[in-house]
Order: structure tokens, then sequence, then C-alpha cells
């Protein structure tokens, strides 16, 4: 496992590189701060960036937030561990939702840091094993087209696909209860950016897009791209209630306050929602005319607009 630790306090930094060595890790790289550490990572990357909190100029929040972005663009997933003095329910929830993997704590750094290390070498190997797998199956898919049912570019379903399983999940919701949920994500000026940046800026850019929605929601939700600039989020839930623009505020808030990471740059996206939702009493093309309806109050208001199917 090849480790970087950021910490701009010596001191903190040798406890670190030296509790790592003693455990048997060899491949240990250190830098003073996070600039140099994202310049580290993008001349050779590491699976685990071990990086203080609290630090000048960029702390580790800011710099999880980058390695995020930067992750998004090259298809990969690096681990980042915290160092740091903060301790309590509210400090876990500010890192966790910055996308920081785990912390440890500086007063217990020397009797958890192997241990916490360990747990997450177990995990990225798990991560690279599944990461291989994908791309292989990426790269089939690609091959096949899967009958056009795949999007090439992003394997998820396309617009055939979306119907066949809006009617499974319909189907489901007729017969064992609870309710179909169509949430539809449509890239604003899409055909806009993509003159003034290039189509090969925004392939990268819906790659991004693609990769950062399909780590924001459940295994078993099924993704798909109806269009060059359309994505749907299909799912089964355990009632109508549950459909609401409510249960996926975070996933707007996740598709819409950060940047894309491209070759040439951040490609700044906003993502319009609209939902529409059935307990088995409607037909897929019914559901997916009424979520489009929808589209253009919510990139006009800025919010997840719903529409009951069968109201």
């Amino acid at each position: 496992m090849d480790i970087l630790v950021v910490d701009d306090a010596r001191f903190s930094a040798a406890v670190v590189n030296r509790t790592l060595a003693s455990a048997g890790y060899t491949r240990i790289r250190h830098v003073d701060n996070a600039f140099d550490a994202l310049g580290q990572l993008n001349e050779r990357p590491a699976d685990l960036v071990v990086a203080d909190w609290l630090m000048p100029e960029m702390d580790g929040l800011e710099l999880t937030r980058r390695i995020r972005q930067s992750d998004e663009a090259g298809n990969r997933y690096t681990y980042v561990l915290l160092l740091t003095a903060r301790e309590g329910v509210k400090a876990l929830q500010q890192a966790f939702d910055q996308g920081v993997d785990d912390f440890v704590s500086k007063s217990t750094m020397t009797e958890q840091l192997v241990h916490r290390v360990m747990a997450a070498d177990r995990i990225i190997q798990r991560h690279n094993r599944v990461q291989t797998d994908f791309q292989r199956m990426l790269s089939v898919n690609r091959q096949l087209k899967r009958h056009a049912l795949i999007d090439p570019l992003t394997g998820f379903g396309n617009r055939q696909d979306a119907l066949r399983c809006l009617g499974d999940t319909l189907r489901q919701a007729e017969k064992r209860g609870g309710a179909a949920c169509l949430m539809l994500m449509q890239l604003d000026d899409f055909q806009r950016l993509q003159q003034e940046r290039g189509q090969k800026v925004m392939q990268q850019g819906v790659l991004a897009f693609s990769r950062r929605l399909r780590q924001s929601v459940r295994p078993m939700d099924r993704l798909c791209r109806l269009d060059s600039d359309c994505f749907a989020l299909i799912t089964h839930q355990p009632h109508l209630s549950h459909c609401a623009p409510g249960g996926f505020r975070r996933l707007y808030d996740a598709l819409n306050h950060r940047a894309y990471q491209t070759a040439a740059g951040f490609l700044s996206l906003q993502v319009s929602m609209a939902l529409s939702a059935s307990e088995g009493d409607s037909g897929a093309d019914d559901m997916l005319s009424q979520a489009l309806n929808e589209l253009p109050l919510s990139r006009q208001e800025k919010r997840i607009v719903a529409a009951t199917a069968n109201a």
C-alpha cells in the first residue's frame, strides 16, 4: 500500500512514519502541506492519505474535497484518514460529510493508527478488485452493448433499459407493496457548454458526473442515461411518502455544489431534478413524461420538483 502523510508538524509526522514503519509499511511519503500533497498525488497516486485536519492555507477537509474531485476524473479512489484533536458527533459528521473515510484522535494516535490503517488496507484491496472487475465488465459491455441496453460511455442503462427497469419496479410495487420512484436529472445548458468546451471535455464531465452519481446512491438502485444530458435513478421505496424531494436533498447537493474535474480543468455543471412516484397503477411511459414535464420548473426554481403519477 502506497501511503502519503500530510502534516505540517514535524514531530507528529515523525510519529506517524515511525508507527507505520514498525507495522511493516515501507512505501511511505511525507509532505508538510496540502498543496504539495496534491502535486504528489497528481504525479503518483497514493492508496492512503494520512493528513492533519488543521493545517495552514488548506486544511484536511479542503484537501479531501480536492482529492475526491481528482479521483472522479481518474476513476480511482483514495482512502483519506484525518488526524485531529477534535472529538464528538459534530466533528464526525463534518468530516464524513466532506468525504473523509476515517479519522484518528491525536490523543490516542499511537494506539489506534496501525489498526485503522490495517482496516483501510483491507478496504482498499477490496475496492481495487471491484474497480478492476468493473472496468473489465464495462469494456465487455462497450463491445457487446448488451443488446443495445447499455450506454457505452457511462455503463449505465439507456432509455430502453430505464423503461424496462421502471416497469419491473412498478410491478413489484403493485404485487408486494411500496412505491416505484423515478428521479430524472438533467444537466443544464449541455449543448451550449459542449459548443464552448468541446465534445471531449463534456464527455469527461459526463463521466465524472456519472461516477459521483454512482457513489451517491444505493447499490441496489438502477441508474440510466436517457439522453446526452439526462439521467434517471429508479428505486423501490417501502412507502409512497418516502418518494419526496426531501429524501433526495443530499443527492441534489452532492451533484450541484462541487465542480467536476476534466483534463481541461474544472467544469461547473448544474443539475435539475424532478421525480415521479407510483404505487403500481401507472405506466412507465406516464411516469417518465410527468417527470420530464417538471424539469423546466426545477431549473427555474433551483430545487427538486415532484409529481405523483397516481395522485
